[in-house]
C-alpha cells in the first residue's frame, strides 16, 4: 500500500504532503557536526531524528541521496564572525595540527553513531576538501551585488539583500529588530552593519588554516559550506534540508539568503527541524559547557549520572518524544527509557513461546489486522514515532495476554505480527536487540545460576532424594541444558 508521508516545513510552519522534485529519488542534506570535542547528547538527537527519516523515506519507495558533512573549518568560536575557529583554538590547546583535531573527534563521532545505530549518509563532505566550490559561491555573490570586500575580508550585505528579497523568511525575524538590537556594536568592526556575516576571512598572522583566494589568503565562513556542498551533491534544488532547531538562525537564514543571492532562488524545498536537548530547561551544548558526552552515557562517567546507560536506551530515550518537541534530560526519564527499551525487547523473546491456535480470537485478530498500517499512520504524520512505540507496547500486552492462555492467535496472525513488530522497532526505528550483543556475559550469568542448581542436585543425591535430583535435571533438559553424570563429576551445557 503506497504511504503518504507529510512533514513540517519550518519555512511555511505547516504540515505539507511530501512531494520530492524527482520522484523517486530524493536529496536530503543535514547539517553534521563541529568536530572540536566528544559527540554528546544534543548531538544524538538530529542524527537520529534524520536517520529515521532516511530509513521511512527508503522502505516506502525513495532512493534517497543523503548528504551530512563535517564542519572542519570556519565555525567561529561564538557563531559569528569574530573569535577563533573552534577547530584551531583546540589545536592550540592540545599542541596538535588543526586536522589531528577533526580526524580525532570525527572518529569518536562516527564510533558514536554506530553504537547508536545511526546509518551512515550517503555522502560525508568535509569543508575543508570544498574550499574551491565555497570561493565559487562568493564570486557569485559579490558578482550580483550582494556582498563586498573590506580589508580582504566579504562579507554578506544584508540590508542591501533584504531590499530586494526578504531576509528572515525562515526564522520569522525582522531586520529592522537585528539592527537596532546590534547598534551598540556598531563602528567596532570592518563591516557595513552588524548584520552582515562573513563569506570569506582574511587570515590573521596567527590563523593555521589557511588558502588562496581572489581577495586574501584566508578561509570560508561557517555559512557557506552547506549551500557550496549542497547544491555541488544535491543541485541547485533539492528536497530537504534538516538540522537542530539552534542552527534556524542564523545558519539556515544565510544559507537561504547566500542560495538566492548566488542563483536568484531558494535551493530547498522542505527545512526540517528537531528540537533541543535541555538540562533543566537550558540547552545543552559545549558552548554552555552543560553537555554530557555520548561515552560518559554509556560508561556512566559523569557526576550527574546515577548509573550507565546504553546506547539503545539513548535512542529509545530520544525517540519517545516527538522530534520537534523538547527533551530534559533526567535520570529518571531515561531509567524510564531503559524500562520501556527492555519491556519491548522482552516482547520480542516472548514472540518465540506464544501458543498458536486453530482459532483466532476476533479481537485479537482485528489488532493485528490494524497494527501495520496504524504504525504507518503515525509514522506518516510528521515521523509520530512515540505513537509507534505506543502501538508497539499494545503489541507486547497482547504479548503478554496470549501467554496467560486469556485470548488465541492463529500462526498466520501471530506471523504478521511478529513481522509487523520487527519492521517497525528493528528497521524503522533502528533499535536492535543489545542482549544478542553481550553473549558472554550472559554464558557467564548462565553458568552461576546452572552452577547453583546442579549443587542443589548434588545436596538431593547425597540425601538419597532421588525424586528432587531427578526433577532438577529434567527441569534443566526442558531449559535445553543437557546433564551428564561422569566419574569426573557433573558436566553440562547449553543445547542452541
Amino acid at each position: 500500500m503506497e504511504q503518504n508521508l507529510i512533514i513540517y516545513n519550518t519555512l511555511t510552519r505547516h504540515k505539507e504532503l511530501f512531494k520530492p522534485q524527482h520522484a523517486p529519488n530524493v536529496g536530503m542534506y543535514v547539517c553534521g557536526p563541529t568536530v572540536y570535542g566528544d559527540p554528546h547528547l544534543g548531538h544524538a538527537r538530529p542524527a537520529i531524528t534524520f536517520d529515521i527519516l532516511f530509513r521511512y523515506l527508503q522502505h516506502i519507495g525513495y532512493k534517497v541521496r543523503y548528504v551530512r558533512n563535517i564542519t572542519d573549518v570556519g565555525h567561529l568560536e561564538h557563531d559569528a564572525d569574530e573569535g577563533d575557529d573552534k577547530i584551531e583554538k583546540k589545536a592550540r590547546l592540545e599542541q596538535l595540527e588543526p586536522m589531528e583535531i577533526a580526524q580525532h573527534y570525527t572518529n569518536r563521532y562516527h564510533a558514536a553513531m554506530e553504537a547508536l545505530n545511526v546509518l551512515p549518509p550517503s555522502i560525508e563532505p568535509h569543508a575543508t576538501g570544498h574550499i574551491i566550490e565555497q570561493e565559487e559561491l562568493v564570486k557569485e555573490i559579490l558578482n550580483n551585488g550582494y556582498a563586498y570586500e573590506s580589508n580582504g575580508s566579504i562579507y554578506f550585505d544584508v540590508v542591501k539583500y533584504n531590499n530586494d528579497h526578504r531576509y528572515g523568511i525562515l526564522s520569522g525575524r525582522n531586520l529592522t529588530d537585528l539592527i537596532n538590537n546590534s547598534r551598540e556594536l556598531q563602528g567596532v568592526s570592518e563591516k557595513k552593519h552588524q548584520v552582515d556575516f562573513a563569506l570569506w576571512k582574511k587570515a590573521q598572522p596567527e590563523h593555521i588554516m589557511r588558502w588562496p583566494s581572489p581577495w586574501s589568503v584566508g578561509f570560508p565562513g561557517w555559512h557557506c559550506e552547506c549551500t557550496a556542498m549542497g547544491r555541488k551533491y544535491l543541485g541547485s534544488h533539492f528536497d530537504i534540508h534538516g538540522g537542530g532547531m539552534d542552527l534556524i538562525f542564523p545558519h539556515h537564514e544565510c544559507e537561504i539568503a547566500q542560495a538566492v543571492a548566488s542563483q536568484g532562488d531558494q535551493m530547498v524545498h522542505y527545512w526540517m527541524h528537531n528540537n533541543m536537548i535541555t538540562i533543566n530547561g537550558q540547552k545543552m551544548g559545549k558552548s554552555l559547557g552543560n553537555f554530557i558526552t555520548l561515552e560518559q552515557f554509556f560508561t556512566g562517567n559523569h557526576a550527574s549520572l546515577t548509573q550507565a546507560y546504553s546506547p539503545m536506551t539513548i535512542r529509545f530515550f530520544i525517540l519517545s518524544a516527538h522530534y520537534r518537541g523538547t527533551v530534559d534530560f533526567s535520570n529518571e526519564a531515561l531509567e524510564a527509557a531503559q524500562k520501556g527499551y527492555e519491556r519491548l525487547m522482552n516482547a520480542f523473546d516472548d514472540l518465540e513461546r506464544v501458543p498458536v491456535s486453530d482459532h483466532c480470537d476476533a479481537e485479537t485478530q482485528q489488532f493485528v489486522k490494524n497494527f501495520r498500517q496504524r504504525c504507518y499512520d503515525a509514522m506518516n504524520d510528521d515521523l509520530q514515532t512515540p505513537l509507534v512505540i505506543s502501538y508497539l507496547f499494545e503489541a507486547c500486552h497482547l504479548i503478554n495476554t496470549l501467554l496467560d492462555h486469556k485470548t488465541t492467535i492463529d500462526s498466520d496472525s501471530l506471523h504478521e505480527l511478529s513481522e509487523a513488530m520487527k519492521l517497525f522497532a528493528f528497521n524503522l526505528l533502528g533499535l536492535k536487540n543489545e542482549k544478542g550483543d553481550n553473549n558472554e556475559a550472559r554464558e557467564e550469568a548462565y553458568g552461576k545460576v546452572v552452577d547453583m542448581v546442579l549443587d542443589l542436585r548434588a545436596k538431593a543425591k547425597a540425601d538419597k532424594d532421588w525424586a528432587t535430583s531427578d526433577k532438577i535435571r529434567d527441569a534443566l533438559s526442558e531449559a535445553g541444558f543437557e546433564v551428564k553424570d561422569t566419574k569426573d563429576g557433573v558436566t553440562w551445557k547449553l543445547n542452541r
